[in-house]
């Protein structure tokens, strides 16, 4: 997962979690706890990262893949569906996702996180719900006409996760 992290509102670094944190970490402490905000690229959300160094347990047996059970609610055709599937409903459940996550964010989708994103470190902003409001209508030169004024780090975040491409 890629995250943006912003110290004081200025671009501190960009990464995976592991890749940032040892950035983090060598920051002097904070006065504020919203001096140091983190962002996952894909939906806008801050996020937190775990900054304590850990050692790695060893441990018996199988490594593990990372694999999380959850619970799906269907209807009974679509389990009926699902476990007729080459691996069983797991495996065809995967392979769904994983085509879906091919054909990248919808518009709307960019358009959310950047919002998300941007009502963290910048509701305050002025022309902010200017700028939202050419962010919904998909217009780049309108959002960029009122966020002019904005730290330039803060504004460019937002029109990437806005307009991707």
């Amino acid at each position: 997962m890629g995250v943006t992290v912003f110290h004081k509102g200025e671009l501190l670094t960009r990464g995976t979690a592991e890749e940032v944190a040892p950035q983090m970490r060598a920051l002097e402490p904070l006065e504020r706890a919203s001096d140091l905000l983190v962002f996952d690229d894909d939906t806008g959300r801050q996020i937190d990262i775990d900054l304590r160094e850990e050692e790695s347990p060893r441990t018996r047996g199988r490594p593990s893949l990372g694999v999380k059970a959850r619970e799906v609610t269907l209807l009974p055709r679509h389990w009926d569906w699902l476990n007729a599937q080459r691996g069983g409903a797991s495996a065809a459940l995967r392979r769904l996702v994983e085509e879906a996550s091919k054909h990248g964010k919808s518009p709307e989708q960019s358009r959310d996180a950047a919002y998300r994103f941007l009502s963290a470190i910048a509701g305050d902003f002025p022309m902010f719900e200017d700028a939202v409001r050419e962010l919904y209508a998909g217009n780049q030169v309108g959002y960029d006409h009122f966020t002019y004024d904005w730290p330039a780090a803060i504004r460019d975040h937002g029109r990437r996760l806005a307009f991707p491409g």
